[in-house]
């Protein structure tokens, strides 16, 4: 959806909890949804502002997307002059006042904002049901969408689901437990699933649709453990693929190209960029190419995320996934130099940003990448673990798997005979270790690695035994798997206390 959302507008439907010190000093006006939503068309707009919130530099532009990849063990730092907050969330050394943090924990609640003001300001409006409930779910989405990611990163967080409209309401919240969070994320999902339309104008992917819903209450489903309610929800979206044009691309590489990002058909959700078009405090602005590129390459790259040598190493090189996903060589002053000899990090870089970002400045930043935050792929995985786990590794779930496996087999359109299909007959545990495997390819630098490790606890595993791929050995599994809250809030409003263990 290359849509540029009002930002001025979307300020005035604001209010967060977070910074209610500055609120108090600069008192504003109350709030009304009746006076700031008239028509459904006033309702789109806040919701597309609740896009633009997610499609900012904090969360998917750079911050939020950053923090997660450092957290897992396919990216590492790699020039250490990146500022400290950075290195503190990759080595597992953060306080409770890290920099990332404080950068994207309020923009997540500014998106739920947005989407609350929408839904409040939608139940106003004197219109049938079939007008607006699809608004409203679309609305809810975000909202689920949101506190997803922030349940998986902070456990128990504080949980809006109104319009504030008085800044004095948040002024003392507390936490809400984490399985209540998760408790209106399956209502929200749900909601959105029965009332979104099946198909987006254009068939575009960065609006929700039913499909995105039901892939998203899979996910949350397999993260809670539940995994029938998985393998349901994904089997569903597998069953009707056709109603909502999803499908395995062809050609991996082609969904890493930004100037055919537009409506992919293994597209469920997506994050879109708008080229160039950068607006105040970082909207629109995609830095994740500088961010994984080649510093002192041609392309003018940072070298901040790049994955450890190992991670490298030990992927094997007939695997078309590898090609895609790395830049083993780079163009220095028009010399075409091996990663040996790169000027600042001499290990291979993540291409998938970076390789072909269309409309972009010279150092690939202001793309027009639409970053993909569901794809079809991940259905079909998901459907596989959680079939195992309910079934054992049968038929089925093997056949999900090969699915993806036969399209890694596709090297531009020449095939090939790698991976080879998986056969039947393993344990249900060594299927479980195989799929968990071929996420972390499949889906390799999507943000998707950390998220993993935290849900089937396997931190100690991948970070502190031999053949980690990013040895830790700090690592404390009764600390590591949540990020600490704010320092600065705990101290506003101490009923957000306790801070997370071992902070």
């Amino acid at each position: 959806m290359k849509t540029l959302f009002n930002k001025t507008l979307i300020v005035a439907l604001i209010i967060s909890f977070s910074g209610c010190a500055d609120l108090e000093e600069k008192p504003v006006g109350l709030l009304s949804p009746e006076t700031l939503f008239s028509t459904p068309g006033d309702v789109e707009i806040a919701i597309f502002g609740a896009y633009g919130w997610i499609s900012t530099e904090r969360l998917y532009g750079r911050q939020f997307v950053s923090a997660l990849m450092l957290r897992g063990d396919m990216v590492d730092i790699g020039d250490r002059g990146t500022p400290a907050e950075r290195q503190q969330v990759n080595d597992f050394n953060m306080d409770s006042n890290n920099g990332m943090v404080s950068r994207f924990w309020p923009y997540w609640y500014q998106t739920i904002g947005a989407a609350n003001a929408a839904i409040a300001g939608a139940e106003t409006l004197d219109v049938s049901e079939s007008e607006i409930n699809p608004l409203i779910a679309e609305a809810r989405f975000i909202r689920a969408f949101s506190y997803y990611h922030l349940v998986r990163v902070f456990g128990d967080i504080p949980y809006i689901d109104f319009f504030i409209t008085d800044p004095d309401v948040v002024q003392d919240i507390s936490k809400t437990p984490a399985s209540d969070v998760y408790t209106g994320i399956i209502e929200d999902l749900e909601f959105a699933k029965e009332w979104l339309p099946d198909t987006q104008d254009g068939g575009i992917r960065s609006r929700a649709t039913k499909g995105t819903a039901a892939s998203y209450l899979a996910s949350v489903y397999l993260t809670l453990e539940d995994y029938q309610s998985a393998y349901d929800e994904a089997k569903w979206v597998i069953d009707n693929k056709d109603r909502f044009g999803y499908a395995l691309e062809a050609d991996y590489q082609d969904l890493f190209r930004a100037e055919i990002a537009d409506n992919l058909q293994e597209h469920i959700f997506a994050i879109d960029f708008l080229g160039l078009q950068d607006g105040s405090d970082g909207a629109d602005d995609d830095i994740m190419g500088p961010m994984t590129g080649i510093r002192g390459s041609d392309k003018v790259g940072w070298s901040v995320l790049v994955p450890s040598m190992e991670v490298y190493n030990t992927w094997d090189d007939r695997d078309y996934r590898k090609e895609v996903s790395f830049e083993d060589s780079t163009f220095e002053s028009s010399v075409l130099v091996p990663y040996t000899e790169f000027d600042n990090t001499q290990r291979p870089h993540i291409a998938k940003y970076n390789r072909f970002p269309g409309t972009a400045s010279g150092d690939t930043r202001d793309s027009d990448n639409n970053y993909s935050a569901m794809r079809y792929a991940e259905v079909l995985l998901i459907a596989a673990e959680a079939l195992a786990e309910v079934s054992g590794p049968n038929a089925e779930a093997v056949g999900y798997v090969n699915q993806i496996r036969a399209r890694a087999r596709n090297w531009e359109g020449e095939m090939t005979s790698f991976p080879e299909d998986v056969s039947l007959g393993l344990t249900k545990d060594d299927f479980i270790d195989l799929v968990l495997e071929e996420r972390r390819l499949e889906l390799s630098f999507e943000y998707k690695r950390w998220y993993d490790i935290k849900r089937r606890r396997l931190g100690e595993e991948v970070f502190t035994e031999p053949g980690s791929l990013e040895p830790h050995p700090n690592f404390d599994p009764n600390r590591d798997y949540l990020m600490p809250l704010l320092q600065t809030d705990l101290d506003v409003n101490p009923n957000l206390r306790p801070q997370n263990p071992g902070y």
